[in-house]
């Protein structure tokens, strides 16, 4: 049995979506047939006995469209409106696609706060754990409208992984723009090979990522080679797949070899907070 084969008995899983997989390139605004798509994916996942929880970016993009701002906002205090205009509207159309499926959803904004206080941590896992046994599918993104820089994640590749170390998920799916983890930018260079497997993160890889410019996300490949590094060592596999289309979930859980897969390899001594860039509380 191979390891992509054992994908399908996972029972919990994070899928994080980035907002160039929201979107549509040229008029950055939403793209509602990918977003329906996902929805069913996520939905029928949940249908299989499985649960599941997403991270999903894009309140800073719906919010700037709304409001008609053309370029992504640089001051914190722009950001932040556009975030708290954006994440309502993101929400009303998720909560829609997903009733038309009779799918609870819920809702849950983060910060690093959450996470360094014991007590909060605690909270948080808690309320996870009661969303799952209820049925819900938790919608998680970071609460960019009260953040500021000291307690930011900063990017949804890591709050995913770092939603996964919490609820123990078994899997971790990186939806974004690219195929996978290559060994260059393959924008860039032609010649850069793509890697389908890797059993253990470490500098080599650390050093082969390469941060992609974009104009509506956050996040590289050094991102998400954090978030794997994070991820696996909380004893989840991740996988990192192009979200062009929304169906590779389906076709990542039957096992087909799609994407980056990435070997869940979780260290005796993992504590969460190492892997933040934040004081114990």
């Amino acid at each position: 049995m191979t390891l992509r084969s054992t994908l399908k008995d996972k029972k919990r899983i994070v899928v994080k979506v980035g907002t160039s997989s929201l979107t549509h390139p040229k008029t950055g605004l939403v793209d509602l047939i990918k977003m329906e798509r996902l929805v069913r994916e996520l939905t029928d996942l949940h249908n299989q006995g499985k649960e599941v929880i997403l991270v999903t970016s894009g309140a800073i993009a719906v919010g700037r469209k709304t409001i008609g701002m053309k370029d992504r906002p640089s001051e914190l205090a722009v950001k932040q409106a556009c975030a708290s205009i954006g994440q309502a509207r993101l929400m009303m159309m998720y909560q829609k696609l997903f009733m038309e499926y009779n799918q609870i959803a819920s809702q849950i904004l983060m910060t690093k706060n959450t996470l360094v206080n014991e007590g909060n941590r605690e909270n948080a896992r808690n309320t996870f754990e009661t969303l799952l046994s209820m049925g819900a599918i938790p919608i998680v993104n970071e609460n960019d409208t009260i953040s500021t820089y000291e307690i930011q994640f900063g990017d949804n590749d890591t709050l995913s992984a770092v939603v996964s170390a919490l609820v123990q998920a078994d899997l971790l799916i990186l939806l974004s723009d690219i195929d996978g983890l290559f060994t260059d930018d393959p924008n860039r260079n032609p010649d850069a090979k793509f890697i389908e497997y890797v059993n253990q993160v470490d500098e080599h890889f650390e050093r082969m990522a390469k941060g992609a410019s974009s104009d509506v996300g956050t996040g590289g490949m050094s991102t998400k080679i954090n978030a794997a590094r994070l991820a696996t060592s909380a004893g989840a596999d991740m996988i990192i797949a192009n979200g062009a289309d929304m169906g590779v979930i389906h076709q990542v859980m039957d096992g087909e070899r799609i994407g980056t897969l990435f070997r869940a390899n979780r260290t005796d001594d993992f504590y969460l907070i190492d892997y933040l860039d934040a004081p114990r509380i």
